[in-house]
């Protein structure tokens, strides 16, 4: 069997297809079946407001084709250009590694592991802007 497997805290809120479903008191585990069902955890979605650099513009994104706000046509050239121009700045191993995932799994249509792939890059991006010499 394959398929998306959620872990769900206690309360944990998720968006499938657009519906808001919140979980009960216990921890529980979903199998989602169907493929290319359009999944988002709420505590992992990225406000509009939130949407200021490089690698939050790619995951807002992915975002939106999974909370039913973009079409995946829509969105899959906006997130391969987005993509490519992170790898172009992104250039160690690791990242490069994510990119890679992420980019394939846009091409397979996978849009929840491809948000996964990217939010993966979220700490390095903001080690990184912690460093960066500030304009003056």
């Amino acid at each position: 069997m394959s398929g998306l497997v959620l872990k769900l805290g206690p309360k944990e809120r998720i968006l499938v297809n657009g519906a808001v479903i919140e979980n009960g008191e216990r921890r529980s585990r979903l199998s989602v079946l169907t493929p290319n069902a359009n999944i988002l955890r709420l505590r992992d979605a990225i406000r509009p407001d939130e949407v200021n650099t490089p690698v939050r513009r790619v995951c807002y994104i992915a975002q939106l084709v999974l909370s039913g706000d973009a079409s995946e046509e829509e969105a899959e050239l906006q997130l391969m250009r987005g993509i490519e121009q992170l790898s172009l700045v992104l250039t160690d191993t690791d990242s490069k590694l994510y990119l890679d995932a992420a980019t394939q799994a846009v091409q397979e249509g996978e849009f929840y592991r491809a948000l996964k792939q990217l939010r993966a890059l979220l700490p390095r991006e903001e080690r990184l802007l912690a460093t960066a010499p500030r304009l003056s």
